[in-house]
């Protein structure tokens, strides 16, 4: 037998989400899509990354942007995730400090113009502004996730997506949400023609 104290808390919390989805700042998602559109035509790359229920995130949407917006006559997205590296994270978390997780590797791979995208749900992680700290310092375009009105986070990236949500649980949610529209839209854009001059799409190969 179901619970009614469970399906009240259910409902508390999916009427906790649907406030922050319907004042999404669709124009900033918009913009995202048109930053990491100018990167994959000029063969740029994005690198993401996060903490916690964040690494998973900014895990899944560097595995969408590589395939999942992959389609039709445009280049491959060029997108990481710093996180799917555990030997490389807990190296520098051990022999130096976990601050540095993120930004002693973007110091090294960032080129001008790659895009960094760093998720935090407060907005507040030290490892992740110095990890956009140091991809700015390399010429990066810097994108930010997170929710609790942002924190230090959305003054310091270049275009911020702050969530309406204070529920860590919620910003997450709409995290991934966000994560799979933007990938929808770089995925109907692949099917425009070519600009003059762009990069040619790699080899295609065959879809399973």
């Amino acid at each position: 037998m179901t619970s009614p104290g469970h399906e009240a808390t259910a409902r508390a919390y999916i009427s906790g989400v649907l406030p922050a989805l319907a004042h999404l700042p669709l124009e900033r998602i918009a913009a995202a899509v048109e930053i990491l559109e100018a990167a994959r035509l000029r063969g740029s790359r994005i690198f993401t990354f996060g903490n916690g229920g964040s690494a998973t995130t900014a895990s899944h949407l560097a595995c969408d942007l590589a395939k999942g917006s992959a389609e039709g006559t445009r280049p491959r997205l060029r997108a990481f995730c710093l996180n799917d590296s555990v030997a490389l994270t807990t190296a520098w978390a051990n022999d130096t400090d976990y601050e540095n997780v993120f930004s002693a590797r973007l110091v090294e791979l960032v080129d001008p113009g790659d895009v960094a995208i760093a998720i935090s749900g407060s907005g507040r992680s030290p490892n992740v502004l110095n990890g956009v700290q140091a991809a700015r310092l390399r010429g990066a375009t810097t994108i930010g996730l997170s929710g609790f009105g942002g924190g230090p986070l959305s003054s310091l990236v270049d275009l911020a997506i702050v969530t309406g949500c204070t529920v860590m649980e919620q910003v997450e949610d709409i995290h991934l949400l966000i994560g799979h529209v933007i990938t929808t839209c770089l995925r109907q854009s692949a099917a425009a023609p070519l600009p003059a001059g762009a990069r040619p799409p790699s080899q295609s190969l065959p879809v399973a």
